[in-house]
């Protein structure tokens, strides 16, 4: 398993675990980030943060610590 916030543009799979706690997590479920969600990372920053992913048909914007709280199962 790796990091959303390590994937390369390009690089798609599916959430296996959210880490975050409280606010941060429920943002997170709240945006469809949920655990068996195919995510596709579509952009990066030039600097790396914040990252485009599209999860569940849109496309959602994640600054780097929060995608640090979701591990996924990569190219499933």
């Amino acid at each position: 398993m790796k990091k959303l916030s390590e994937f390369a543009i390009g690089e798609s799979g599916v959430v296996k675990k959210v880490t975050a706690e409280g606010r941060i997590k429920r943002r997170l479920f709240d945006m469809g980030v949920t655990p068996s969600a195919r995510i596709y990372l579509r952009k990066k920053a030039p600097f790396g943060d914040p990252i485009e992913i599209n999860v569940r048909g849109y496309e959602l914007t994640l600054r780097i610590a929060e995608a640090e709280c979701v591990e996924m199962e990569e190219n499933v």
